[in-house]
């Protein structure tokens, strides 16, 4: 990775002075900055703020890798806004974009963002798809200092002639790796090449594939990167547990659980149409749920996850398009009821748990058909998941398979660890390099 970043140095806990990690005061952020954070209950950065906010400050490109839940969207915002005060605002133009995959991400860093710019004269507004248009474009008429955006209608608008870019200063790319999955690497890459090319640019994933590592060789000038997590690693405060399970028992499994839990707890889903169905089981079983998927109306996912953060609903049903945007500290529980294909996927989806240092709790359910996900969700995460053998349903041809599964790839790496890394020349190649000439087919010889 650093040869392709051009030898970025890589920032860790240990060579930052544990000053800066007991107390904002010490970051040198500006004292409306600092009232805001007192404001909102912040005293304490996190890590990869207490390393990112210095190193934004500089004026330095950032590759920041750090799980959900551990305080990315304040490590860009608020030296952003510190560095946008000193700046003269020229015309009304937008001198921050910030990119984002989904509309619920966009719109919790907007309202991050009016948090932390509360006391100062900065605007900014959130853009995406899903709603009509109008508004949007009223508020950008007026002129705006941060825009917030998903991908899809920020090129739309800027298609019309209603964004102008020509003035950012400032480009952070959000959730990287979850705008590959989606699709968005050539809207990405479109929008690039119409930003100044004297900018600086922040690029934020919770996982580093090599994938993410050449986009951001693409427009990143020398930068500094932070992590604080191992790449696709799982946050610590959060007890993993997988119960293995028939498909058909999952929903009895399911409603056993959540009767003996109390915390709010959101379940993933494979599908919308599951979404969907889970949801209106549970409701009908006492459990106030609401889904939550891509086939939802904007409006319909605001408001599901208003009821959810109120407490007016105490299970948020979702697929994995909302699985970056729930933004609630207190989720007791995680349920992934079908397993992601994608070992990421499971991280970003438990990272709705044990948020802000909180701990919590992430509950899978495993097939005999899901075997394959779960061994390579452990291979990924590099730690075997423990199991409950005890409940009602266990369910053991599903354990059976997944032991016979972690067995052969055991024996396989085995095997790779086994083979030398290079083959010796073959006979032909060192009469070859000796100088000698190439012993002629006995055919050929008699021709």
């Amino acid at each position: 990775i650093q040869g392709v970043l051009r030898e970025p140095i890589r920032y860790s806990i240990d060579f930052i002075p544990s000053t800066q990690m007991t107390d904002f005061s010490s970051l040198d952020l500006s004292p409306v900055l600092q009232q805001a954070l007192q404001d909102i209950g912040y005293t304490t950065p996190s890590p990869i703020q207490a390393q990112a906010i210095p190193v934004v400050l500089d004026g330095q490109d950032v590759l920041g890798c750090a799980q959900t839940g551990t305080g990315k969207t304040a490590a860009f915002l608020l030296p952003i806004i510190q560095k946008l005060l000193t700046i003269p605002s020229e015309n009304q133009m937008i001198r921050a974009l910030v990119l984002s995959p989904t509309r619920e991400l966009a719109a919790q860093i907007g309202e991050s963002f009016g948090q932390y710019a509360q006391h100062t004269t900065l605007r900014h507004t959130v853009i995406f798809g899903g709603v009509k248009q109008g508004p949007q474009v009223k508020v950008l008429k007026r002129g705006v200092d941060v825009l917030i955006a998903t991908p899809g209608r920020l090129l739309d608008l800027q298609g019309q002639g209603f964004i102008d870019l020509s003035g950012v200063k400032f480009f952070v790319l959000d959730e990287a790796d979850r705008m590959l999955d989606m699709g968005f690497l050539p809207d990405i890459r479109r929008l690039l090449n119409q930003l100044p090319t004297q900018r600086q640019n922040l690029l934020f994933s919770a996982t580093m594939p090599n994938d993410i590592v050449e986009l951001a060789s693409s427009f990143l000038s020398n930068p500094i990167r932070v992590e604080v997590d191992p790449e696709s690693s799982t946050v610590d405060q959060i007890e993993q547990l997988v119960m293995y399970v028939e498909q058909s028992n999952k929903k009895t499994l399911l409603k056993h659980l959540l009767h003996q839990i109390q915390a709010p707890a959101i379940v993933f889903t494979r599908t919308k149409h599951g979404a969907n169905r889970v949801a209106k089981i549970l409701d009908k079983d006492g459990i106030t749920a609401a889904a939550i998927h891509g086939n939802k109306s904007q409006n319909a996912r605001i408001r599901a996850l208003e009821d959810f953060k109120a407490g007016d609903v105490k299970v948020l049903v979702a697929t994995d398009i909302a699985s970056r945007g729930i933004d609630v500290d207190d989720v007791g529980v995680v349920f992934n009821y079908d397993l992601p294909n994608l070992p990421e996927s499971y991280v970003h989806r438990i990272g709705r748990t044990g948020r802000a240092g909180a701990s919590g709790r992430a509950i899978a359910f495993c097939t005999a058909d899901e075997a394959e996900y779960l061994v390579d969700i452990e291979q990924t995460t590099g730690q075997q998941i423990p199991d409950d053998r005890t409940h009602a349903w266990h369910y053991y041809p599903a354990l059976e398979r997944v032991m016979v599964i972690r067995a052969e790839k055991e024996e396989a790496e085995a095997r790779r660890a086994k083979q030398p890394k290079s083959r010796k020349k073959g006979r032909y190649h060192r009469r070859r390099a000796q100088g000698a000439k190439p012993k002629q087919h006995r055919r050929n010889r008699r021709r």
